[in-house]
């Protein structure tokens, strides 16, 4: 699954991986906001990496949450979607607004192929000091580069270069962002 392969997504392995995680978005989806350590020993048992600083609101619905990697203060307002089948990776000081929905998962273009079963999963990542506007899709495989915002309800199906404004259906460049990139020098 993870190396992009074809696989069997009701696997008893990966149904029961499914489950832990279904569990633990549960509890964390119906802890009140007055029990902030609970939900950060929540997010920590069920995303693979939490930075410091890390918020999210809940909802928040994953496949697994193991594959999911967060920088510090990344933020991730209500009802995302990170559908983690394959490594979803977030750096730091990222923000997300609500129902942004990151895909990992695919499934072969072909009824044939489909027919049998098995799905494939392609890795997204998205760099530090990014915006993702609210109701955004990220598709599988997708790379976002740092300090880049994606417009609301933008689907995004091509890598986004770093300092740039993108957005629409498809999601494509709109303008270079001037001023500082994320290492503070001057964008050029």
């Amino acid at each position: 699954m993870l190396a992009g392969d074809l696989y069997l997504g009701f696997d008893p392995e990966l149904v029961a991986a499914r489950r832990r995680a279904r569990v633990l978005m549960a509890e964390y989806n119906a802890s009140g906001p007055d029990e902030e350590g609970k939900r950060e020993q929540l997010l920590r048992r069920l995303i693979g990496t939490v930075g410091s600083g890390v918020v999210i609101e809940p909802p928040f619905s994953c496949d697994y949450g193991e594959f999911i990697e967060l920088g510090e203060g990344v933020y991730l307002n209500f009802h995302c979607i990170f559908l983690d089948c394959n490594w979803i990776r977030v750096g730091a000081r990222t923000m997300f607004g609500p129902a942004v929905q990151v895909y990992t998962a695919t499934h072969p273009v072909s009824a044939v192929e489909r027919r049998k079963g098995p799905e494939m999963a392609y890795p997204v990542t998205i760099g530090s000091d990014v915006w993702v506007g609210g109701g955004a899709i990220i598709c599988p495989g997708v790379t976002i580069g740092d300090g880049s915002t994606i417009g609301a309800g933008s689907i995004v199906t091509k890598d986004v270069p770093p300092n740039v404004l993108a957005a629409g259906n498809p999601c494509r460049v709109i303008r270079e962002l001037s001023g500082e990139n994320v290492s503070g020098a001057s964008a050029s």
